[in-house]
């Protein structure tokens, strides 16, 4: 199946101010604990019933996905220099973040703490487009000549070629999610190519 950009155009809403985070090969225990919080805190919930008050820090839900652990938080935590970097020791790490009110579209591919690609909201794109991209980046090129928001499709194409998970409103809704929280970022810095 060829996903199109408008496929997608459901989890603007779904997902608006949120930040999705992929990571490879570890399991939602290992997630929680790299994220600074305590597995066994964390207790079986729906997507529906994520993003519930916490008493301190920041809501995390986590789940698996085949090889692949997928967390929902609200906010921008989730990309915070941080937070991404040290959770891609060993792996690979797609996470993206978006407010579409204030057109805040983050996207970054961090493989073992080396920033790969990356779209920063405001300043565009990285420079360099890793090989892994290329076709990518030129389909959405095609299907997008005017260069829109990220969040309208192409993030979602991106993290589909680097993590080959089709996001579906059943594949995020379906899932047993374990929620709980973990510790605020202590600073609000993203990630950056040198």
């Amino acid at each position: 199946m060829i996903t199109n950009p408008a496929d997608y155009t459901w989890l603007v809403e779904a997902v608006d101010g949120a930040c999705l985070t992929y990571v490879h090969g570890l399991t939602p225990e290992e997630v929680i604990s790299r994220r600074g919080g305590r597995p066994e805190d964390f207790t079986p919930m729906s997507y529906w019933d994520l993003g519930g008050a916490v008493e301190s820090g920041v809501s995390l839900g986590v789940t698996t996905i085949g090889d692949w652990v997928l967390t929902i938080e609200p906010g921008w935590n989730g990309i915070a220099e941080e937070v991404i970097m040290p959770l891609s020791a060993g792996t690979r790490v797609v996470s993206h973040y978006f407010l579409s009110i204030k057109d805040l579209d983050h996207f970054y591919w961090i493989e073992d703490g080396e920033l790969r690609f990356c779209f920063i909201a405001q300043e565009g794109y990285s420079e360099e487009v890793p090989d892994e991209l290329v076709e990518t980046m030129e389909r959405i090129d095609s299907l997008y000549p005017s260069l829109p928001d990220p969040h309208s499709g192409p993030m979602f194409l991106l993290a589909e070629r680097l993590t080959g998970i089709t996001l579906t409103a059943q594949l995020l809704e379906e899932p047993t999610y374990l929620g709980g929280a973990v510790p605020k970022p202590r600073s609000w810095r993203m990630p950056w190519p040198q």
